[in-house]
């Protein structure tokens, strides 16, 4: 039996952080290079595939191989949307291979709630959790409101305290 100094042991804990109210979950990230379609076609798909249930889809330049400037397209999905998103990738882009990474995401709690004002009712987005709120005026109301009253949006968005 060997005598050490210090002890010579690994202690483990378990136990929940404070504000269990906090939400989490997973998302997966699609991604695919591309280097040999149009502004145009990649839109097209763009738009396709947050029609189709995305929860976002960017682009992002990147330099390939060779030296040639190409497009990074990365789609944001839940796992229920997963194979939808994949075969409308193959199928509304260039690309033969698609990169998959599940991510653990920390989640606001979400609400939409109608509160009025002296432009008329405006949708109000509130979030909450991990000790932080936001409360934030639906745009499409606010560009709504613009327009209509010959205003700019950042006119109509002081004057719409929420």
């Amino acid at each position: 039996m060997k005598d050490f100094a210090q002890g010579n042991f690994l202690r483990a804990m378990l136990g929940e952080l404070d504000g269990g109210d906090d939400l989490t979950d997973e998302i997966i990230e699609l991604s695919c290079n591309l280097d040999d379609m149009t502004p145009e076609q990649i839109a097209y798909a763009t738009e396709l595939l947050m029609e189709e249930g995305a929860r976002d889809v960017y682009t992002t330049s990147i330099g390939m191989k060779k030296g040639r400037p190409g497009i990074l397209l990365t789609v944001l999905c839940d796992a229920g949307h997963r194979e939808s998103m994949v075969r409308l990738m193959f199928r509304h882009t260039s690309t033969i291979g698609i990169r998959e990474t599940v991510h653990h995401r920390y989640v606001l709690r979400r609400t939409v709630e109608s509160v009025d004002t002296e432009y008329g009712p405006v949708h109000v987005k509130r979030s909450s959790g991990y000790g932080t709120e936001h409360v934030k005026a639906e745009l499409e109301d606010l560009a709504g409101i613009a327009r209509a009253e010959g205003r700019t949006l950042a006119e109509v968005a002081e004057r719409v305290v929420v």
